[in-house]
């Protein structure tokens, strides 16, 4: 189990560290490894969650050190997967929070199994990733799946509590990505399920676990009843620990750059005069909360790489009649469709837009971009 260890990934908080992450980063052997344990991940999902990188600027990155595309394809369009679950988000809004294409079938509770809760669930793969994720606020894409198919397919539970139950702890939280990933292996937002059994876990792991409710074949496992372990559920209270609220010194003068959970953009306009607020609304985080390693972890990144940045814990329209400020500039996104003022568009890798059924059409355009930009 030494390779879980080594998995345990610190998440610097200091924009040099982070571009160091970058420039470290091997597409290629990322495309090779990935699925395993120990894979050569980028560990910058947090970043890009954040707004503190976009998916453009890491492929800018990668394409200046002198990669061929279609040698780093794999890299390419796992970023792109970001930025197709953003859009499906902007296209369909509050929608992704139901069964977006097909029902979720043989639904047994809406919440989640206890073992899983507390990293119990007799896999020792899963525990241990469990365990970890806890410490770190990070946790495998794979075993991200693995979780997914046993909470949704083998204990029955609709994917939703178990995704705010997973985006509540995740550095990276990033609703529409996660939501849409425990759809797509529930079957709400694919053609099928996902199931993983043990010997997947096992090759992809490093672990050699016998006997366990996974260790049956694919088709037993489609078919079995819930697992005796798994029917006990947890009714988890997810609340965010919001700090309080501070004065803000305010310049009337000068334009209100507002920058939120999903935009912590050190470079957005570091170059003007501006009030820089981080704006923190209750009901978004009520709706969506997350954990105090999360809160701790924006702030950090807010405070040390945003000059002069302040903290408004508060709902937009209390921002705006408590300061009555006219020139507000913010990054579009779809959770401040309540925001009023200059939008800005984000930073796309591709000029794709709009609703895609599939990954598979949206790449299919973004494709077409990639080979105009190889000629």
């Amino acid at each position: 189990m030494e390779l879980f260890n080594q998995q345990v990934s610190i998440f610097p908080t200091t924009y040099s560290e982070i571009l160091q992450r970058i420039r470290h980063i091997d597409p290629i052997k990322y495309g090779t490894t990935r699925n395993y344990i120990n894979g050569d991940v980028s560990h910058l999902s947090p970043y890009i969650s954040r707004g503190v990188i976009s998916t453009k600027f890491v492929f800018s990155e990668i394409i200046n050190r002198g990669y061929h595309p279609d040698k780093i394809e794999k890299f390419i369009q796992e970023l792109a997967w970001r930025d197709y679950w953003q859009q499906l988000w902007i296209a369909k809004r509050d929608d992704i929070n139901q069964d977006l294409k097909h029902q979720q079938f043989h639904v047994s509770n809406r919440s989640i199994s206890a073992v899983i809760n507390k990293g119990k669930t007799g896999i020792h793969a899963i525990d241990t990733a469990i365990k970890e994720f806890y410490k770190t606020g990070y946790i495998h894409n794979h075993l991200r799946m693995y979780i997914a198919s046993i909470a949704c397919n083998v204990g029955k539970s609709h994917w939703k509590i178990p995704a705010k139950w997973m985006y509540y702890h995740l550095l990276d939280a990033d609703w529409a990505s996660n939501a849409l990933s425990w759809q797509w292996v529930a079957g709400t937002n694919a053609n099928k399920k996902y199931i993983a059994n043990q010997d997947n876990i096992n090759k992809y792991c490093f672990t050699n676990q016998k006997k366990t409710f996974l260790d049956v074949s694919y088709e037993e496992l489609a078919r079995i009843e819930i697992p005796e372990i798994l029917k006990e559920t947890s009714l988890i209270k997810l609340k965010t620990p919001l700090p309080k609220q501070q004065i803000i010194d305010f310049k009337k003068q000068a334009p209100t750059l507002l920058y939120n959970f999903y935009n912590i953009d050190p470079n957005w306009k570091k170059d003007i005069l501006a009030n820089r607020i981080l704006l923190l609304e209750p009901s978004i985080f009520s709706k969506y909360p997350i954990a105090q390693k999360t809160i701790d972890f924006i702030l950090a990144l807010s405070h040390e790489n945003i000059p002069n940045i302040q903290v408004f814990v508060g709902e937009f329209h209390e921002l705006q009649n408590k300061y009555h400020h006219q020139k507000i500039i913010f990054k579009e996104h779809p959770l401040n469709y309540n925001y009023e003022g200059i939008q800005e568009s984000r930073d796309w890798m591709f000029d794709v837009k709009g609703y895609h059924s599939s990954f598979f059409s949206f790449w299919k355009k973004c494709k077409k971009e990639l080979v105009l930009l190889i000629k």
